[in-house]
């Protein structure tokens, strides 16, 4: 009887996330159902939702036009790197920032917030730059570098450093542990929900990343799958939506298994960080 109640009070807000839901949907079941079409079906007006005549073309086209398996190893490998850089990195600044005390944590952290508000855009050329005088242009080592620590994990592992308890850390110090020791002993093991999140974020930022890879990687060898997508899905005289289509669900697929797998750490880290 409540339970009705509480429906009738708040149908208006179960409409919107239902709507909310479908406009977040939608544009994946239409790739989805896309990557099994024709091209010509693809192009017909007016369009159809389900495939009239399916067709696994697109993917054959895919696995054997393209060098998939590498690019598949690049987009990995880079993704993996990244990911596993900003847990550790981002985990050890956090840590610093919350737990030591140090003249000038205060400019340091200010610093960082103040990097969080300039875009990636900015610092695109100087940083092309200084990856080009290393010798990294062309290189996996180049993809990887600039992104292996960012502000946003070091502001969200020092948030959520902080709500954990001090004497924790104190007990710890008297008994004489160092503070690597800490943080590998105590700390980190209790970073679980907030390095499901970081993880998740950046192995979604790092997968799906287009425009560093396009202008970084140079040679067939070096590119990532969304660049090798863009580069030869458009023939001569127009692009190929379909295998455009078949693509993208394949680059969809990996993120997809790692949301579900630690969407639970994800949605208690979001819902934890920041609360003391």
């Amino acid at each position: 009887m409540f339970q009705d109640t509480g429906f009738r009070r708040r149908w208006w807000l179960y409409l919107l996330l239902t709507v909310a839901l479908l406009v977040v949907v939608t544009p994946f079941v239409w790739m989805v159902l896309g990557s099994f079409k024709t091209s010509s079906e693809l192009r017909q007006v007016p369009p159809t939702w389900l495939p009239e005549h399916p067709t696994l073309d697109n993917f054959t086209s895919l696995f054997s036009r393209l060098s998939f398996g590498t690019y598949f190893a690049n987009s990995t490998l880079v993704a993996v790197a990244v990911t596993v850089g900003n847990l550790l990195f981002c985990s050890m600044v956090g840590y610093a920032l919350a737990m030591l005390n140090f003249r000038g944590k205060k400019v340091i952290f200010a610093l960082i917030l103040g990097t969080l508000m300039i875009p990636g855009v900015v610092t695109f050329v100087p940083l092309f730059v200084l990856v080009a005088n290393m010798g990294l242009v062309n290189t996996l080592p180049g993809l990887i570098l600039p992104f292996l620590v960012g502000p946003f994990g070091v502001f969200l592992m020092r948030q959520f450093i902080m709500g954990l308890p001090r004497d924790l850390v104190e007990a710890a110090r008297i008994d004489g542990a160092g503070e690597v020791k800490i943080f590998l002993r105590i700390i980190l093991p209790l970073l679980g929900p907030a390095m499901a999140t970081l993880g998740i974020l950046t192995f979604l930022g790092s997968w799906n990343n287009f425009l560093w890879p396009l202008v970084v990687a140079q040679t067939n060898n070096s590119y990532t799958l969304p660049v090798a997508l863009a580069l030869y899905s458009t023939g001569q005289n127009q692009t190929e939506y379909g295998l455009l289509m078949a693509g993208a669900t394949v680059v969809v697929l990996p993120v997809l298994v790692v949301f579900l797998i630690f969407q639970r750490h994800f949605i208690q880290g979001i819902a934890t960080t920041g609360i003391k």
